[in-house]
């Protein structure tokens, strides 16, 4: 869950693994009785070792209870898990972020774990991020891992050639911002993209500008004067110049190029992209400063969010639910973002890792720039949740409002228009989904 260009974009700079199996308490080919199956995302091979010493410890505290770990690379892990659990040979913890996992309950897939918690356990997990793996209709479906946000980078100089003193800090000042930007430096404000299978945060800023995506039975409910004028306010920018031709076509990595070149006034991205920043671009990075992400009236900002889930086929459901409390206690969430450096759910690791972060001294002033980074980002928690709602299908919606938006954009039809046929694209789908 590491901004949001989605989980595939989580662990940036990790090379992708193929399939990497690791057996803990048992010799080579062998799956003692009672071993737990793991399986996680894109962490090997570089959080072996990390892994390694957690499930060590994790062994020889539950010496009847190995746990055998599976990491799968991104794309291949809904077609794994569904293969397994229609051969009923389903992981009894599986690492999952907030969508699929919210598929995969909505099939019966996934074990409601409220039964299973010891008392008082989401008080140890940032309140919206427990509540973000929570599910109205099956349950507590997961348990909160390890976070991401969004934040603004911004290239100092081009907002002084534009005469601005400061990037903006809600929607709705970013006309006026990226206005500003295209007539005095020639270049682009943002980038925002309208590819479907990209980025989400264009679908996450309609939340920020108070649109209601889907109703309690899973219909639209984004034909509103709140979504009309948010349909509007993307259209308007993209037909003003205002917008690279390119966010109709081009994902969230024509952002990066851009901004890189010095074409761009402000990247939403994670902390940790610095380091490329300064390593591809060392001009644009040492003009570059860290800044709060764009949100709505409300302040909210979006976080995206992995978790650990306990398929219902999970023969050891018990023990599958105290292996993912320990993966994400404190002490270990806290060394995992460190390694990792993303942010953690665990409210004890939080604390930890802004304390740290607080009393570092950096030994240079790129350092410095990725310390404040990170110490924004953990002070950005406070005000996110997950804004997209975890709903079945919801990768469709994105797609459905985001093709419509780019017809609205490109002059085909009009914006309201795209609101219409969005509406009655999705409520089609969602009346043969939900009768």
């Amino acid at each position: 869950m590491i901004v949001s260009l989605r989980r595939r974009r989580f662990l940036s700079g990790l090379a992708l693994s193929g399939l990497a199996v690791f057996i803990w308490g048992c010799r080579p080919g062998s799956v003692p009785e009672g071993t737990l199956q793991l399986w996680t995302l894109q962490l090997a091979p570089k959080f072996n070792p990390y892994m390694e010493d957690v499930l060590g410890s994790w062994g020889k505290l539950h010496p009847e209870a190995p746990v055998r770990w599976t990491d799968l690379p991104w794309g291949s892990v809904e077609r794994k898990l569904l293969a397994a659990v229609f051969a009923r040979t389903a992981p009894d913890v599986v690492n999952l972020n907030p969508p699929f996992a919210a598929n995969l309950a909505s099939k019966g897939g996934l074990t409601d774990l409220t039964a299973l918690l010891p008392p008082g356990a989401e008080q140890n997990y940032l309140p919206s991020v427990w509540e973000a793996a929570r599910d109205p209709e099956a349950g507590q479906i997961a348990i909160p891992w390890y976070l991401t946000v969004r934040l603004s980078l911004v290239n100092g100089d081009l907002l002084r050639q534009a005469g601005l003193s400061r990037a903006p800090r809600r929607w709705d000042e970013v006309p006026a911002y990226a206005r500003s930007i295209r007539e005095r430096t020639g270049r682009y404000g943002l980038f925002v993209t309208v590819v479907p299978d990209d980025s989400a945060e264009l679908l996450e800023s309609f939340v920020q500008m108070g649109v209601s995506l889907l109703d309690a039975r899973q219909r639209a409910a984004f034909n509103t004067p709140a979504g009309r004028k948010a349909f509007a306010f993307w259209t308007d920018l993209y037909r003003e110049g205002l917008l690279p031709r390119e966010v109709v076509s081009q994902g969230q990595r024509r952002a990066i190029e851009l901004y890189q070149s010095g074409e761009l006034a402000l990247l939403a991205s994670g902390a940790e992209f610095l380091r490329s920043i300064q390593t591809n671009a060392p001009g644009v990075a040492a003009v570059t400063t860290p800044q709060p992400p764009l949100t709505g009236s409300d302040g909210t900002s979006n976080v995206a969010l992995m978790t650990l889930a306990v398929p219902r086929q999970s023969q050891q459901a018990g023990d599958a639910v105290q292996l993912a409390l320990f993966l994400t206690n404190g002490t270990n969430q806290a060394r995992f973002a460190r390694e990792a450096k993303v942010l953690p759910s665990s409210l004890e690791a939080l604390s930890a890792i802004r304390a740290e972060l607080e009393a570092e001294q950096p030994s240079n002033s790129s350092e410095a720039q990725i310390r404040d980074a990170r110490l924004l980002s953990a002070e950005t928690l406070n005000t996110a949740r997950v804004l997209v709602p975890a709903t079945p299908g919801v990768k469709r919606l994105q797609s459905i409002i985001y093709t419509q938006l780019q017809r609205a954009m490109l002059g085909q039809i009009n914006s309201d228009q795209a609101v219409l046929e969005a509406e009655q694209q999705w409520n089609r789908y969602a009346s043969a989904r939900w009768p």
